[in-house]
């Protein structure tokens, strides 16, 4: 009998605990997005292409939205939310993915849960259809952190994963720019004009980093972030960004952030952002909007790195500086969503 009662007396105690843990606060759930930063300017837009961005933007946004209002955890919502930017041939990531020197499309991704600190990353992959969910499954499916390249896509295969023949990711607009660029015989970033102010499609608007990203919080107070690109028009060798590696351009811990970053590679690697605007709130203390600014309008500016962040606290709290002049961005929180363009 006293082992009954104390068997009864440790259920009661594990449940009362579980309960108070899995505590939902659904004023809380709030959902931040970015589709690239850079010179993202009035002059180079169309009334035709600022509507297309801002509705790509918002179906984002509400199908990311819609998986937290119902209970779905912060992974499935920035996944869900990325996986529609992916979809769009208007961001680098997925559909839209600019091309290489070598005339393919090669993506990366990174998706990371906040609660467990588990991620996910892949790299270089040409065949997975939506690379962010190559990353979770990485992340969720495998013993490892990131796979890349052919071994990447094997393993994607092996999941059950949506495999397309790369010539899915072409679009006739970014073959166009990588012509332009290879008669420069010069590497530029994703979206860069050709000199003379041309609308002549609603991709073409001056020099823009082309990543996509999420992050979010539940009701259950996890983060989550996630990121993806097709990484650097003309890019060669083998060249990886900051998006699959984890602290720089992706993370999410629970006790500090959650972020998502875009902009020139190399510099948001060599910063290390995302676990820096962590860390500046860990062991200084400082406010999610105070870290991301410290990073992104101070840091990075002192080092001539152009990028934008978006950083999410548990509290429901966010950020979405730029050091550019423009980033396609939007926010979501207790029914109330936003998007923008440019800095004013």
């Amino acid at each position: 009998m006293k082992n009954l009662l104390f068997s009864y007396m440790f259920l009661l105690v594990a449940f009362t605990a579980s309960a108070q843990h899995q505590k939902t606060d659904y004023n809380k759930i709030t959902l931040v997005i970015h589709g690239g930063a850079g010179t993202i300017t009035r002059a180079n837009m169309t009334p035709e292409k600022e509507k297309a961005y801002h509705e790509a933007l918002n179906l984002a946004l509400q199908t990311g939205y819609e998986i937290l209002k119902k209970g779905g955890s912060s992974l499935d919502a920035v996944e869900a939310t990325v996986r529609v930017m992916e979809d769009s041939p208007l961001f680098n990531a997925g559909k839209g993915a600019v091309f290489t020197n070598d005339g393919t499309n090669e993506l990366d991704a990174a998706i990371m849960d906040g609660k467990t600190l588990n991620a996910g990353a892949i790299a270089g992959v040409t065949t997975i259809k939506n690379p962010i969910t190559g990353a979770r499954a990485v992340m969720e499916q495998s013993e490892h952190v990131m796979m890349i390249g052919k071994g990447a896509e094997k393993f994607a295969q092996e999941k059950g994963m949506e495999i397309v023949d790369p010539a899915y990711f072409r679009t006739e607009t970014r073959y166009q720019q990588l012509q332009r660029i290879k008669d420069k015989e010069k590497t530029e970033l994703d979206h860069s004009g050709n000199g003379t102010g041309s609308t002549e499609n609603i991709f073409i608007e001056g020099n823009k980093f082309g990543t996509v990203g999420a992050v979010a919080l539940d009701a259950f107070g996890n983060l989550a972030a996630a990121t993806s690109t097709g990484g650097m028009t003309n890019k060669r060798y083998g060249r990886v960004g900051d998006v699959p590696v984890l602290g720089a351009g992706t993370y999410a811990d629970n006790n500090t952030c959650a972020v998502s970053a875009t902009g020139h590679g190399e510099f948001i690697i060599r910063s290390v952002v995302a676990h820096d605007i962590a860390a500046l709130m860990a062991y200084k203390k400082y406010t999610v909007k105070k870290a991301a600014e410290e990073v992104v309008l101070k840091k990075l500016v002192e080092r001539s790195g152009e990028a934008g962040v978006i950083a999410l606290d548990r509290n429901g709290n966010f950020a979405m500086p730029f050091n550019s002049a423009g980033m396609y961005r939007g926010y979501i929180k207790n029914g109330k969503s936003e998007v923008a363009i440019y800095k004013d």
